[in-house]
């Protein structure tokens, strides 16, 4: 596993972004999030030693714009090159998350079902507003490994109409951070038992920092999130891994 940034920065665009943690992160060193730019790893993944080898090695996951957006507006002029990166490297496995799934038809390559099956896309969503919207878009998509992302979780969502045979995983989560809006375990309960009926892999990733659980309301510390939800023991697996061509 790795981390791949060819840019950073990023804009508020929906509800979900209220308290993001790039954001805060930024503010506390004097970092303006809202500009985008190109980073010193830009072309990192096709960097080659004395002998004409990857530096980056085969065979790994590699996170892809985690201090952004990978569909944000402001990288369009540098995002074809990452394409072509993404392409050549087809020995590695992508992932990227987005909040600007409707962008995708226009700026993904005129090749990417053929030469980017090793492409994960997880389409972000928080709340039955935002994946009406997003997810209406996301499941006419040519990705054959599509994950729908509900973190944070800030409302009741019904996935059901979504979850057709392309969706792999919905991964859930509550909000982090003193500022954290309340995560309603109901809420997580109700998309879990929609993945049974449809049979898609379901992950709760980590609870809230404020959090809901028979009309009582917890307060959890940030270093417990993700073990506090493994200790839940819901997590749901149907379908074999995906087989990354």
């Amino acid at each position: 596993m790795t981390l791949y940034n060819p840019w950073r920065g990023c804009h508020k665009i929906s509800e979900g972004c209220k308290n993001c943690y790039i954001h805060s992160g930024d503010s506390r060193k004097g970092i303006d999030t809202n500009c985008i730019v190109k980073t010193e790893q830009f072309d990192r993944l096709v960097r080659r030693n004395k002998k004409g080898e990857y530096v980056m090695k085969s065979n790994q996951l590699v996170y892809l714009c985690f201090s952004s957006d990978f569909l944000i507006e402001e990288a369009d002029a540098w995002r074809d090159e990452v394409w072509a990166i993404i392409k050549e490297r087809s020995d590695l496995t992508f992932l990227f998350l987005t909040k600007r799934i409707q962008r995708f038809k226009e700026i993904c390559p005129n090749d990417f079902e053929e030469n980017y099956q090793h492409v994960m896309v997880g389409c972000s969503v928080e709340n039955q507003s935002e994946a009406d919207k997003r997810l209406s878009v996301f499941i006419t998509l040519p990705i054959k490994h599509k994950f729908i992302i509900c973190q944070p979780l800030i409302g009741p969502i019904q996935l059901e109409k979504y979850l057709n045979d392309s969706i792999e995983q919905v991964t859930v989560g509550g909000e982090a951070g003193k500022f954290a809006r309340d995560l309603n375990y109901d809420w997580v309960l109700a998309i879990r038992d929609e993945c049974i009926i449809h049979q898609v892999d379901f992950v709760f990733r980590q609870v809230g920092s404020y959090m809901i659980k028979d009309h009582v309301r917890y307060s959890i510390p940030r270093n417990q999130l993700s073990s506090q939800a493994r200790k839940a023991n819901i997590n749901l697996t149907f379908k074999k891994p995906a087989e990354i061509s």
